[in-house]
Formats: structure tokens, sequence, C-alpha cells
């Protein structure tokens, strides 16, 4: 398979502004390629990459949940540079406090998985003509969430595996082509978006370190993520899962799943966090 070389292609980045994606568009930016950097708000993205050169990038505010926005994100990226080689539909967000689905809002729930799922999927349908065109590269942010168990964070984990889901029928519908598709899982990752498990919310901060253990329960910074997803795009890998620690958890989920499901059933110290989430 031809090596994607990043030097003077055209890359779309959801959700640029911060975290993984911001990550991501600077190592991407200095591989040489443009960048059609997206998030909800302008002055952000303005402050964001106020040291990149103007005439390789576009900044564009955007609402991933509004497909006629995203298609004249793509269009304005092609009457700029004149072609489209990848998207990497990355912008996502959880909840705004852990909750049960007993007590999470429909509005809330339905929400996250706006964004989350249907925000990846208005990415790709606005990206994949261009992209195909150009035999070029689309990757999908998914997470760890895909395969562990998604406790008092149901509508982000359940998004997260359809995600997944979504870019293994991509990869498969676009064999043949010269255009690929990937997926990117990243554990825990010291953002805004994981703040409520890492001290941000008594409970939830709890069950993080009940249930994932040692290394597990860790976070990293976003370069680590980025530097992961540079290698993989490069090899046009299906899939990239960062940190290593995490590639057997993925591999062996079919086991591991039914065990730590079991696991949680009978662990009244879990059963103890979830209910004082829910008074909370």
């Amino acid at each position: 398979m031809k090596k994607f070389d990043l030097k003077d292609k055209t890359v779309l980045i959801t959700g640029a502004s911060g975290g993984i994606g911001k990550a991501v568009a600077e190592r991407f930016y200095a591989c040489g390629a443009n960048l059609v950097l997206t998030d909800l708000s302008q002055e952000t993205l303005d402050a964001a990459f106020a040291g990149m050169a103007r005439e390789r990038i576009l900044l564009s505010a955007m609402d991933v949940t509004d497909m006629t926005a995203t298609k004249a994100v793509v269009a304005n990226a092609i009457k700029r540079f004149g072609r489209l080689d990848m998207a990497f539909a990355n912008a996502g967000i959880s909840t705004k406090t852990p909750a049960t689905m007993l007590t999470m809002s429909e509005d809330e729930f339905q929400n996250v998985v706006k964004v989350d799922l249907f925000g990846v999927w208005n990415t790709v349908k606005a990206s994949l003509p261009h992209v195909l065109a150009a035999k070029g590269h689309i990757l999908i942010t998914a997470s760890v969430y895909a395969f562990i168990n998604g406790m008092v964070n149901a509508p982000y984990a359940a998004s997260k595996a359809a995600v997944e889901s979504l870019g293994r029928a991509l990869r498969a519908e676009l064999a043949g082509t010269g255009a690929t598709a990937g997926v990117l899982y990243p554990g825990w990752v010291a953002t805004p978006i994981a703040n409520a498990a890492f001290g941000g919310h008594k409970e939830a901060t709890e069950l993080v370190k009940r249930a994932m253990p040692g290394p597990f329960g860790r976070a990293v910074q976003a370069d680590l993520i980025a530097n992961a997803v540079i290698v993989g795009v490069e090899s046009r890998a299906p899939r990239i899962i960062a940190p290593k620690r995490w590639v057997p958890m993925s591999l062996l989920r079919g086991i591991l799943n039914a065990m730590s499901d079991a696991i949680l059933d009978r662990d009244k110290k879990v059963h103890k966090l979830v209910r004082a989430v829910e008074k909370k």
C-alpha cells in the first residue's frame, strides 16, 4: 500500500482547537501539510493557530452536527487549496457531568450521540468524494471506550463503539480504490473532556481508580497521541491504539469484556460509587 506522505497534502481536522486535534494539527503542519481547521469558535481557532502561516491554513468555525455547514467548509477547502486529501473526524464531547442512564437527561444523551457519531458521519460524508478522488485517507477518532465498559458515560461509550464500526466498514468499502480509512483509539488523555475522571468529579475519579488499576488509569499527554497518529496515517494503518498498553485489551476484548463485566457485577464498592453518582 502506497505510503501517505503528508507534505503538500490538504487535511481537514474537526475539533482542532485543543487536545488531540491541536496536537495533531501542529504535527501535520510541521510535516508540510495544508490544514483546514475547524471548531465551534472562530476566536478560539484564531488564537490556537496564530503562529501558523496564513497561506497554509484555513480556519473555519463549524458545528459538525450541521451537514450544510460541513459541506460548505469542504467546498471552501477545495476552492482554497484545490483538493482535499484527508479528513480527520476528531470532534467529540462527553456529558457535562457523569451520570447513569437512569438520571441522565434525554437531551444530553442525544446531544452527545449527535456530536460524537453523527458529527463523524457528516464529516466523512462531506469529505469522502474528494478524499476518494485524491486516493487519500480518512481517520476517525473513536476511543478505548469502544471496547471497555461505559458505566456513567454511556452515550460517549456507545458513540465510540458505533464510530469504530463505521470506520471499519469504511475501510472495507474503500479497499481497492487507493483511498483508505483508519480508526484512532486514544486511551485516557489529559484534556478537559477527561477532567471528571481525574479529580473533577469525586465518584468518577474513584471509579476509574477502581475499574482501571495501574497504568490503565493514567492519562497521557495529547502529544503522545499525535506522535502515534503521524506513524499510523503515514502507513495508512487500519487502527491506531495509543498508548500501546491498550492493544491487548482490544485484541482480547471478547474474553476481557466478559470478565470485567462479571467483576463489576459483584464489586460492592463500584455499586456504592454508582449510586453516589446518581444522587448528585
